[in-house]
C-alpha cells in the first residue's frame, strides 16, 4: 500500500467505516467536531452541523462525511486517518488498507461484499434450487412405493462415480430402501 495516496486508501475504506458495528454516532460525532475544531477549512460549521443530524442513520452520516472529505481532496482524508487512529485505534489498525498482506494483493483490492460471494447466479438460482429440494422431499414423503422402485436403480447407477464412502452409503440406502416396500 506504500505510494498509495490518501484518497485512494479511503476510497477502499469507506465500505468497512460504514458498516462497522464500531462506528456509533458518539465516535462519529467526536470526528466531526474534532475536524471542525482542528481544520475548518476541511469542515466548516454548517457542514459540520448538517452531519450531527441524529434523525440520519449513523451509517449514512458517515457516507456523506467520506464523500465531503474525499472531494476535498488529500489532506482532508489524511486528517480523518489521524482521527481515527487518535480516537478509534482498534477500528484504524482493523482498516482493510492496515490489514492486507503483501502477497494478497488481489484479495485486499476487493471490497467485503465481493469477497465474501458464493456464486453470482442471483436470487433466482437459489429459489430454483429451494424449490427442487422441497420439491423432491415432498414427493419423498407423500408419494406411494410404487415410485421408489426406480429410485433404487438410479440410486445404484449414481453411486458408480462417487467415492468408495459415498458409493457405499448410498447403495445401503437403496438396498434398505428395497426391503421396507
Amino acid at each position: 500500500m506504500r505510494g498509495e495516496t490518501f484518497q485512494k486508501q479511503l476510497l477502499r475504506d469507506s465500505w468497512f467505516l460504514r458498516v462497522d458495528r464500531r462506528m456509533d454516532s458518539r465516535l462519529l460525532d467526536k470526528l466531526i467536531q474534532e475536524l471542525n475544531q482542528s481544520s475548518p477549512q476541511i469542515l466548516t460549521y454548517a457542514e459540520a452541523h448538517k452531519l450531527q443530524n441524529l434523525d440520519v442513520p449513523t451509517c449514512l452520516r458517515m457516507a456523506e462525511l467520506l464523500t465531503h472529505l474525499q472531494g476535498k481532496g488529500e489532506e482532508a482524508c489524511h486528517q480523518l486517518y489521524r482521527l481515527l487512529h487518535l480516537h478509534a485505534e482498534d477500528m484504524y489498525f482493523s482498516l482493510p488498507t492496515r490489514t492486507a498482506h503483501p502477497g494478497n494483493t488481489e484479495q485486499a483490492n476487493k471490497s467485503p461484499q465481493e469477497r465474501f460471494v458464493l456464486n453470482n447466479r442471483g436470487p433466482l438460482f437459489f429459489f430454483s434450487c429451494f424449490g427442487l429440494a422441497v420439491g423432491g422431499a415432498l414427493l419423498y414423503y407423500y408419494s406411494d412405493g410404487a415410485l421408489w422402485d426406480g429410485a433404487r436403480a438410479v440410486l445404484a447407477y449414481t453411486a458408480l462415480g462417487l467415492s468408495r464412502p459415498t458409493t457405499s452409503l448410498l447403495l445401503l440406502y437403496a438396498e434398505k430402501l428395497g426391503k421396507n416396500r
